[in-house]
């Protein structure tokens, strides 16, 4: 039963007074919060490495559950390796996914996320840290076969809209004994333009988004609350979902 909050590391190159102004966010939201998710180059623009911001958080922070997004599109089977090798004691756990395109870096391999998980099992890791793969919020149970026979720790959705949504994709994979992360987008006017990129409805729950998340939460068992655009906004929402 996790409440996550979703963190985007600064763009290349950073600030110092960037990444203190980040961290001192990540301090402040870790009281009201389970856990922090780091994501990778988010639409393949460069970014500070979630491990790194991850190994900050540690510094002053050994409860707060973190995972990170590890991006295979534009790296070698090794190199990822030895991320999650470095990983193992830092985080808790890795989302494992393909990555948006790059506009500076050309595909490296032809890696799959599913055929990563895989391999990353197939030599322990997976009993070392747990391992995750993204899902759409309408999945093609058929389509996704692989990932789930990759026999990852659980799943990440993308943006769910609805509680139908999750309850298709909880009553299909939870007997299997996966968790489900289901993704929920703060519906505020500063994620509106994040709303309109990703085509995402919130009308049937912008007036009533607390009640909404704990119905989620209750229904999957662990939530991630996006908010790129309004730090503020999710504060007051993880505040209140955590009294």
């Amino acid at each position: 039963m996790t409440i996550t909050y979703e963190i985007n590391p600064p763009r290349i190159p950073a600030e110092q007074n960037t990444l203190n102004v980040l961290l001192e966010r990540i301090e402040s939201i870790s009281t009201v919060c389970d856990g922090i998710h780091l994501t990778d180059s988010v639409l393949g623009i460069p970014r500070v490495s979630p491990l790194d911001i991850a190994k900050k958080i540690r510094e002053t922070n050994q409860k707060i559950k973190l995972t990170c997004s590890l991006r295979v599109r534009d790296k070698e089977l090794n190199t990822i390796e030895r991320i999650v090798k470095e990983s193992v004691g830092i985080v808790d756990g890795i989302l494992i996914l393909m990555g948006d395109r790059s506009n500076t870096n050309n595909d490296k391999t032809n890696l799959v996320s599913s055929q990563v998980v895989t391999s990353l099992n197939d030599k322990g890791f997976g009993e070392k840290l747990e391992l995750f793969l993204s899902i759409p919020a309408t999945p093609n149970f058929t389509k996704i076969q692989k990932k789930i026979n990759a026999k990852p720790k659980g799943f990440f959705t993308q943006v769910v809209s609805s509680k139908a949504m999750v309850q298709r994709m909880t009553d299909y994979l939870k007997p299997s004994g996966f968790r489900i992360i289901p993704c929920l987008l703060l519906p505020s006017e500063k994620n509106s333009k994040s709303a309109e990129f990703l085509k995402i409805d919130w009308s049937d729950y912008k007036n009533n988004f607390l009640e909404f998340a704990q119905q989620i939460h209750d229904l999957a068992g662990d939530i991630l609350i996006s908010s790129p655009n309004d730090f503020k906004g999710a504060h007051e929402i993880l505040s209140k979902l955590a009294t």
